[in-house]
């Protein structure tokens, strides 16, 4: 007797089943498709994300020896190697980037008030930035990135509250990444933090113009005049904080208005920052702790390619590369859903750990997921007759 519901089918079903219609109908997903639908390819990339599975036959392999169990996971049909590589390989990877932004939007309005960024800064606060993952040239041509070897970029824009990524996008290795700051739609009093290789001044100016902030590091050569300077606490390892404007022609044209310019001595690493910026109503202590919140995204990049199959990957194609990300991308997404709505104390690391090993369990997830076991306890079934009633 099935008396609860598997893990796997539990984490799905918190899943908004009418939105990922919508985004296979605008793709024409499901046409002509007669078994394995797009709902079906998201289930098995899904499970192979969440049990770390090493290929596509590893997962359809664990798929098949549970076969009598496919049906409560939400699968109407056995799942074959072939026919999922085709779908993968066929399939506009855009169903999913679109499926990914439901969950992304869903994620943002449950982490608003989260408590892991401390600073008070007014408006949302993202850090920009990419990561590099290298493939075999020979394999993955359709991806340059240097003369011997392929590779993709990850160009993300995290929002530091609650570290959920809002824009994601995948592009080969030659692709610079200050070219992203064209494809990004900038959010009044929004405040972005990027390192030196976004330091360009007429991106940055079209930033400051659409009443967002910037912080980043000013390079070696950036020339500045200085305008004015505030007195600054030395002890508490500020150097200076100044009003400045550009002198070098070219820059000067492309940013023609006043920039804030914070150095910042880090005692620990014995190292010197510079930063600019063109928000004027924090402290300078703010921006140089906003620049230290941009090591998050760092770390995201780390846990992702930890945690996630975004290394290894199950197709040859752009369109099966970009299909695994996305849903890679979604299973992140899912854990930081449930970790919310389900109040849950345990860190993202430690839920996929635990998930990995339970999706065909039938606890319920929250209490699988929170830190207090019930043992021993065993319900009494309702239809079980009472022998005796003392």
């Amino acid at each position: 007797m099935n008396k609860g519901q598997y893990v796997f089918g539990q984490l799905m079903q918190t899943l908004p089943r009418r939105e990922f219609d919508q985004c296979v109908k605008r793709y024409g997903g499901n046409y002509r498709v007669r078994d394995l639908t797009c709902w079906i390819q998201f289930l098995a990339m899904s499970f192979g994300q969440i049990t770390h599975r090493e290929s596509l036959r590893d997962t359809v392999t664990c798929l098949q020896a549970h076969a009598n169990k496919l049906y409560h996971l939400g699968f109407k049909h056995p799942v074959f190697r072939s026919t999922l590589a085709d779908a993968n390989e066929n399939r506009d990877w855009r169903i999913y980037a679109d499926f990914a932004q439901v969950l992304i939007a869903r994620a943002r309005q449950l982490y608003l008030d989260d408590n892991d960024f401390s600073l008070e800064i007014d408006g949302p606060v993202y850090a920009l930035d990419a990561t590099t993952i290298d493939l075999c040239l020979s394999v993955f041509w359709w991806a340059p990135f240097r003369q011997t070897k392929a590779a993709i970029k990850l160009h993300t824009l995290l929002d530091l509250r609650g570290e959920i990524p809002t824009f994601i996008r995948i592009t080969d290795g030659l692709h610079h990444e200050v070219n992203i700051l064209d494809e990004i739609v900038f959010e009044p009093r929004a405040v972005y933090i990027m390192d030196k290789a976004f330091l360009d001044f007429t991106r940055l100016y079209r930033m400051n113009l659409a009443g967002s902030f910037f912080v980043t590091r000013a390079k070696s050569n950036t020339a500045c005049e200085r305008i004015y300077s505030k007195p600054v606490d030395k002890q508490s390892g500020l150097r200076c904080d100044q009003t400045v404007r550009l002198k070098i022609w070219q820059a000067k044209k492309d940013y023609p208005s006043y920039l804030r310019r914070v150095k910042y001595f880090d005692k620990e690493h014995d190292r010197t920052y510079v930063f600019l910026t063109n928000n004027f109503e924090i402290t300078a202590m703010d921006v140089a702790l906003l620049y230290k919140y941009r090591w998050r995204i760092e770390l995201f990049f780390k846990w992702i390619k930890q945690n996630l199959k975004i290394k290894t990957f199950w197709g040859e194609s752009e369109n099966a590369v970009k299909t695994q990300i996305w849903i890679a991308v979604c299973t992140y997404l899912i854990a930081a859903i449930i970790k919310k709505e389900l109040n849950i104390e345990r860190n993202l690391y430690e839920i996929l750990q635990i998930l990995s090993v339970s999706v065909f369990d039938k606890t319920p997830l929250n209490q699988l997921l929170n830190e207090y076991h019930l043992q021993n306890i065993n319900e009494p079934d309702p239809n079980q007759l009472t022998l005796f009633n003392l």
